[in-house]
């Protein structure tokens, strides 16, 4: 029988500072209500002028690398929505910032969130092929709307890094998968904006038509059963978007869709996401982490793990925690992680939201703002500098 495949450990990282929703309700004189209520928000990351996707992937998987060292990777795979150039995968200046081995493959994966799905399936078939390599896989996004729009609200960033091998420590990931494709324009945004589009009430039919189409694939592949599963972790654009899923399953199902069985399946996985924002392909891992984190012992009950991307493909898994998980989990760094942050008012929020880098290719310093490891130092001949604290 091959040995388990999954994820070995986890880590994440978020930005130097945090919008609370009170601050963004007092500017737009919304109920606050609306925000902690209704979408299931409190915070969310805004990231510094000297933070972007990179620092906070390197910030993510530095631990893992101490913790286990570099000889066994051979692959990077970065996934994300919010890419910084259109040929050079981002991966590769974390790559260099980590000190990772030369021998070593590293590739960028897009399609909306579900990237870092994609990246894991991909981790996994490689190991398969080799079970001695490790594959580092990293989710790092910032979700960036309008100023005043609708989505502005469900903003945030977050960068997971898992490292996946045979034999993990903290969770298998099994067979079967559930997938769905539908080309829906629910969300996008072309290469000449800095800032989404969305369709909102479309993109929440599409992921609730992507719930079905998953789930009622992983059950013809002859997945666990609804009752097998511990807990649920989703994708979640704004928290309450979990709760609209998991209700919707349960209706699919012909189950009971009482809040007390909502609450048992989701509320733990919802309270990193919460303040946090949405962090696009991290945001069902943060999920995870959060739910182990919190869960009492979940060893050997299987987790489902919905993943979505607008435009749209999802999948519907599940991943098993492995005996003596909890002795692996990163909880107190993930809690110092968001308790770091500093709060901003929405003036200041607003002057790191408007920020922008210099496209004239001169030699630009970026302020240094962040406290963190690793840092975004400026532009020079339209190349990017990162230093190392």
């Amino acid at each position: 029988m091959p040995d388990p495949l999954g994820i070995h450990d986890l880590s994440f990282a978020t930005t130097e500072y945090v919008l609370p929703h009170t601050a963004l309700a007092a500017h737009n004189g919304t109920d606050v209500a609306k925000y902690h209520i209704g979408i299931g928000q409190e915070s969310m990351s805004v990231p510094a002028a000297d933070e972007d996707i990179v620092t906070m992937a390197a910030a993510a998987a530095a631990p893992i690398i101490t913790r286990h060292g570099s000889s066994q990777i051979r692959t990077v795979v970065l996934a994300t929505e919010s890419s910084i150039d259109q040929a050079k995968s981002a991966g590769v200046w974390v790559h260099s910032l980590l000190g990772l081995p030369s021998a070593t493959r590293v590739v960028e994966l897009k399609q909306a969130c579900y990237g870092a799905t994609a990246a894991l399936q991909f981790a996994i078939g490689l190991i398969r092929r080799d079970p001695t390599q490790h594959v580092l896989v990293i989710a790092s996004d910032i979700s960036k709307y309008d100023a005043d729009s609708p989505g502005e609200a469900t903003q945030g960033a977050a960068a997971v890094a898992m490292l996946v091998s045979t034999n993990p420590a903290l969770a298998t990931i099994e067979d079967p998968s559930g997938l769905f494709t539908a080309d829906v324009m629910d969300f996008w945004r072309p290469n000449y904006r800095d800032t989404a589009l969305v369709d909102g009430q479309e993109s929440i039919n599409a992921y609730l038509q992507a719930v079905e189409g998953t789930w009622k694939d992983y059950t013809e592949q002859g997945g666990h059963k609804l009752d097998e599963f511990a807990a649920f972790c989703y994708h979640q654009p704004f928290t309450k978007m979990a709760y609209k899923a998991h209700r919707h399953l349960l209706n699919y199902n012909e189950r009971d869709t009482d809040k007390h069985t909502i609450e048992q399946a989701l509320a733990q996985t919802t309270t990193y996401n919460n303040v946090v924002g949405n962090s696009y392909t991290a945001s069902v891992y943060l999920a995870l982490a959060a739910l182990l984190d919190q869960a009492d012992d979940l060893t050997g009950r299987p987790i489902g793990l919905f993943s979505y991307g607008s435009g749209s493909v999802a999948e519907f898994f599940a991943a098993t925690p492995t005996p003596g998980y909890r002795h692996h989990l990163r909880t107190q760094a993930n809690r110092d992680a968001i308790n770091r942050r500093t709060p901003l008012d929405y003036p200041a929020y607003l002057t790191l939201h408007e920020h922008t880098l210099p496209t004239d290719g001169g030699n630009h310093h970026t302020p240094t703002q962040t406290t963190g490891p690793y840092r975004l130092s400026g532009l020079n001949n339209h190349k990017r500098i990162y230093e190392t604290r």
